[in-house]
């Protein structure tokens, strides 16, 4: 297959062309000249667009502005990149020829319903996003114009919401891979699995690293979350145990990927085992713990 990236040059754009250039023709498109930016350009041009997409068979629409861009950009701006250039690139994606289009979203548009005051929140597919921020609201709201395109014409339209995949400190990752953090790596093959299978129609996927936790564990993962860590995943209580490090005391949601592992047959590698292991190997992809988070001697 050939296959444009958008945001190439990103965390999650490398680590997708990575996944898939081994075994297709993929295409770098970004803003900023890297290794993996094939073509760059800005995803606001239509010209450049157009250019990029030609003999394309899926698109994987990853440029946007994100979070950290909240405060210091204008809401005109995060109209024109996340709305306006979605809906652009997939008119001009179904225009080209190209079959499938899966975008990057993110499960922090979930936003005040991620926080219920008395149980941790269950969120999957079926949750209603209630977001706080222009950031949130720009990616529903493309997540919105994708679906009414993809009535509409014969462009398959996958939604990847993703949830956190950066550098923290180790232990915050480890506990996170088990209710609201995924490894980058895993990320990326979610995407390709989403562009390689080609789905028909419109599809919402929640994706996050796989959780041993229940829907009946919510309301004491509130209120006693190392008690039911101790009791659905041993394994990294002792873990934290031996680094004298503290567990959580309490869980605010689990991101459940329930729905991507079953009809994408996609099912994420790297749990909280890989973060201790990138720790001691000193990896750029986890931070070292801070003095807080060690339990008293």
């Amino acid at each position: 297959m050939r296959i444009l990236i958008t945001g190439a040059s990103g965390r999650i754009g490398r680590a997708t062309y990575i996944s898939l250039s081994a075994e297709h023709e993929v295409i770098g498109f970004d803003r900023a000249p890297s290794s993996t930016s094939d073509i760059v350009g800005s995803i606001e041009d239509a010209d450049s667009i157009r250019a990029a997409l030609r003999g394309v068979d899926a698109v994987i629409h990853i440029a946007a502005m994100h979070a950290p861009h909240v405060g210091h950009s204008t809401e005109e701006a995060f109209e024109a990149t996340n709305v306006a250039a979605t809906g652009r690139l997939a008119r001009l994606a179904e225009e080209a020829g190209a079959r499938t289009l899966v975008f990057t979203s993110t499960t922090a548009l979930y936003g005040s319903a991620s926080t219920p005051n008395d149980r941790a929140a269950w969120i999957d597919e079926e949750t209603v996003p209630l977001p706080r921020t222009i950031y949130h609201r720009t990616k529903l709201r493309a997540e919105a114009l994708l679906h009414e395109l993809a009535q509409k014409s014969r462009l398959s339209v996958t939604v990847i919401r993703m949830s956190r995949c950066f550098p923290e400190p180790a232990p915050i990752m480890a506990a996170y891979r088990l209710h609201r953090g995924i490894d980058v790596r895993d990320v990326a093959d979610a995407h390709a699995t989403a562009a390689l299978a080609s789905l028909p129609g419109f599809r919402r996927y929640v994706v996050s690293g796989s959780t041993p936790f229940l829907p009946e564990d919510t309301e004491r993962l509130l209120t006693n979350a190392s008690e039911v860590i101790a009791l659905r995943c041993p394994e990294l209580a002792e873990t934290f145990r031996r680094r004298k490090w503290k567990l959580p005391n309490s869980i605010d949601r689990v991101y459940s990927p329930a729905l991507a592992m079953d009809e994408l047959d996609w099912k994420p590698k790297y749990g909280f085992e890989e973060v201790l292991a990138q720790l001691d190997r000193r990896s750029l992809e986890v931070l070292p713990p801070r003095s807080n988070w060690r339990m008293d001697e």
